[in-house]
């Protein structure tokens, strides 16, 4: 019987990285001169993105390099937004067991705190099991990822360190094959996307804490709902999982879902509005740059909404999307993008900037839903 142990986390990090790494399918075949020439090639695009980005954004960090005069950001070219790093699958995954695990960090001391029961070794190693499972799935199915959260990359913060940008050098390569891209033209917008993350997370170096807070929360009330089911009747247990599996393959919701009570559907719809937020704006942002610098942008992004659909995906792909909660987060880039532009009709792009002078500027998930209530309240 496996005891509890003390101060231990909610899941086995350590296993849930080497699971995810093992468990990560690898990606296509290529030539050790075709996997150099992608990897130089994404580690120059994200490079290059930088100056589009802060020039099509009109924002900049709020910290300044060291030297650098206000204003100076944007006029000066290139500019250090993030830590670049190439990854495989195997790499993205275990990558991710550290962003969960800074974002995770104190949530089984609350749930400690309210009924003294640590939680044991075995429940962390079944947590690590399915993180790792989970992440495995998800790693061929993402092109890249801004981190401001992980310790393991410095993590974004008030003092102007950059977060880390993780490009899965696989799945690029892969979707340049499938849909037939441009590889450098197709490289440059997928690292104007993730550049553009990173300039949100330094222009405003309170965002990272603030959802890391709101995240904290949601996951203490979903750990405690957890325990609650833990200690139901089999019947029970099977009756909720049905459903909450059923509802989530017909696509009424991801798993977590059929599972949150209403203060803490309340605290995800919040969550919900930033992110779609920060995905639309991302969106928007990387097509904004033109052909002038990137001459197949409407094309690629053509393409790339018809694969968002699920043109050409399996019955197996679409449900395991609809289980894992991804067309909610598909859903977010275009209800994001939409709340972006219409607010820019209005107030203009350094109107929309607004949104990044603190949490009271950010929209709430009913203003995602109607800009006009947000330009209302900020702008009068």
């Amino acid at each position: 019987m496996t005891s509890p142990a003390v101060g231990a986390p909610l899941v086995d990090w350590s296993a849930a990285a080497q699971i995810a790494g093992r468990v990560a399918r690898p990606g296509p075949l290529a030539s050790r001169d075709e996997l150099a020439e992608l990897v130089a090639g994404l580690r120059t695009a994200a490079s290059d993105a930088v100056p589009h980005v802060l020039r099509v954004t009109r924002m900049a960090p709020a910290v300044l390099p060291s030297g650098a005069a206000p204003g100076a950001v944007a006029s000066e070219g290139p500019t250090e937004l993030s830590q670049v790093f190439v990854v495989d699958r195997s790499r993205w995954a275990r990558a991710n067991t550290e962003v969960m695990a800074s974002l995770t960090d104190g949530v089984a001391d609350a749930l400690t705190g309210k009924d003294d029961k640590p939680v044991s070794a075995t429940t962390a190693l079944v947590g690590a099991a399915q993180v790792g499972a989970v992440l495995a799935a998800l790693s061929s199915r993402v092109l890249g990822q801004f981190d401001p959260y992980s310790a393991a990359g410095g993590g974004a913060d008030s003092a102007g360190n950059p977060g880390r940008l993780l490009l899965v050098a696989p799945n690029v390569l892969q979707l340049e094959r499938d849909l037939d891209l441009v590889p450098a033209d197709f490289r440059l917008w997928v690292c104007l996307h993730e550049q553009t993350h990173a300039l949100q997370f330094a222009a405003a170096p309170w965002l990272a804490d603030h959802l890391r807070a709101r995240a904290h929360d949601l996951l203490v009330g979903l750990s405690e709902s957890s325990r609650q089911m833990a200690d139901a009747r089999w019947r029970e247990k099977v009756a909720t999982a049905g459903r909450v599996v059923v509802r989530a393959v017909r696509g009424e919701g991801g798993v977590a879902d059929g599972l949150l009570t209403a203060d803490q559907k309340a605290v995800l719809e919040e969550v919900s509005g930033v992110m779609a937020l920060l995905e639309g704006h991302a969106d928007v942002m990387m097509d904004a740059v033109g052909r002038r610098t990137v001459p197949t942008v409407r094309r690629i992004r053509a393409q790339f909404e018809a694969r968002r659909d699920g043109q050409g995906s399996s019955t197996l792909d679409t449900v395991l999307r609809r289980f894992l909660g991804m067309d909610a987060k598909l859903a977010q880039y275009r209800d994001g993008a939409a709340f972006v532009r219409a607010v820019e009709k209005q107030v203009g792009r350094d109107g929309l900037n607004a949104v990044w002078s603190g949490p009271e500027t950010l929209p709430s998930a009913l203003e995602i839903a109607e800009p006009g209530a947000w330009v209302r309240r900020v702008h009068g």
